[in-house]
């Protein structure tokens, strides 16, 4: 079977959650979860302050738009296609639907890949890849969220802070 791939749906604006809800219940009503299996509006958190009050408000990012994790077929394409308030995919060709890159599900933050790392803050570990690979370092920070890792290294007789990927460094045992 195809692997579900992320896609963007153009909505009429202020329709986005009708849209979700919809598309979801259809999916359900019709047996279809493992063909469309989820939907997602793209929202941010924002702090408002209106007349000297400070409210966190949910603001959707791109309105208009909702996207959907689906394997294309005939017929899950055409129950996107209508649904009520959806003018269609955003980059469809008239045959299918464009589906977004690794690239651009991972800068829109869709989903969330969870790290794991086998070291820890003060560990030493070996750099794997890269210029400085061979190299070994003291681990001075991570950050999973950036993939970055901060190390210092002695190079030339001084302690150098070099930022890395995480795949970049493996736990010197």
């Amino acid at each position: 079977m195809a692997e579900a791939k992320w896609y963007v749906i153009h909505t009429y604006s202020g329709y986005e959650n009708k849209v979700a809800d919809n598309l979801m219940t259809i999916a359900e009503n019709r047996n279809m979860q493992d063909l469309i299996l989820e939907v997602k509006i793209p929202t941010e958190k924002v702090t408002e302050i209106k007349d000297d009050k400070k409210r966190e408000v949910e603001r959707k990012i791109f309105p208009g738009y909702v996207l959907v994790k689906m394997i294309v077929t005939d017929d899950s394409w055409f129950i996107v296609r209508n649904v009520r308030g959806v003018t269609g995919f955003v980059g469809a060709s008239s045959t299918a639907p464009v589906p977004l890159s690794d690239q651009e599900v991972a800068a829109l933050g869709v989903e969330k890949h969870e790290t794991v790392v086998q070291y820890a803050v003060g560990d030493n570990v070996k750099i794997v890849n890269g210029p400085l690979e061979g190299f070994v370092g003291i681990v001075d920070s991570i950050d999973p969220e950036k993939n970055s890792i901060r190390v210092t290294i002695s190079m030339f007789g001084r302690e150098t802070p070099v930022d890395l990927e995480l795949s970049q460094v493996a736990a010197v045992d």
